[in-house]
């Protein structure tokens, strides 16, 4: 697992940053070291951005008539992914009515956020899922460092996650964390690789073939 910074240069890039670091004020404020529950509300966030810029991208192909180049399927399987990490840490944490509501609420005013910025800019809103997965991979990392320490039991790892990642059937909570750090790390990647691409006002949406 490695933790690396995309340094926020325009003016947009510091916004998504400043916007990254005030949710993890709250978040580090609520939960603290109860990683488990964090990772929850951190998952019920970072599945929306996948759905939402996928929608958007399809809308705009059909309006400009232009080959999505296979961003839309990555987008949803981004969605998909982190749905997935949902699903492992809510076993795994057991969330109360409280902390389920906090979730939902989350959600929803987290969707409507993004579906602004992803219209207003798209470049803005690629670069602020690209620093909220720099925090999440220091998130885990962290996690990982408090079962190694033994202040977190390494409990055995839900089926779910073993069916998503082929995992063996005696593998832990620790194996589970380190694999959703690395799928957080290519989420990081992806999404910081799609703002370069707006920055350098390249169209990642191809002009269609003409059959001839």
């Amino acid at each position: 697992m490695e933790y690396t910074h995309k340094k926020a240069t325009s003016m947009g890039d510091k916004i998504a940053y400043a916007l990254v670091k005030f949710f993890r004020f709250f978040a580090d404020t609520f939960f603290q070291k109860r990683y488990g529950n964090r990772a929850i509300v951190l998952e019920t966030v970072a599945a929306v951005p996948g759905m939402v810029g996928a929608a958007l991208l399809h809308f705009r192909c059909l309006r400009k008539i232009r080959n999505d180049e296979g961003w839309i399927k990555k987008l949803l399987d981004e969605a998909d992914n982190e749905r997935i990490h949902l699903m492992t840490f809510i076993n795994i944490a057991k969330p109360n009515w409280f902390e389920r509501f906090i979730v939902f609420i989350a959600q929803a005013l987290f969707v409507i956020l993004y579906l602004v910025m992803y219209i207003v800019s798209s470049r803005v809103a690629h670069r602020f899922v690209g620093y909220l997965e720099e925090e999440a991979v220091v998130s885990y990392i962290h996690y990982l460092a408090e079962i190694d320490a033994g202040r977190i039991v390494n409990c055995a790892a839900p089926q779910i996650a073993k069916d998503y990642w082929k995992l063996p059937d005696n593998a832990t909570l620790r194996d589970v964390v380190i694999v959703v750090c690395k799928d957080e790390e290519n989420h990081r990647d992806v999404n910081h690789y799609l703002a370069d691409q707006f920055a350098q006002g390249k169209n990642i949406l191809k002009k269609l073939t003409p059959i001839k």
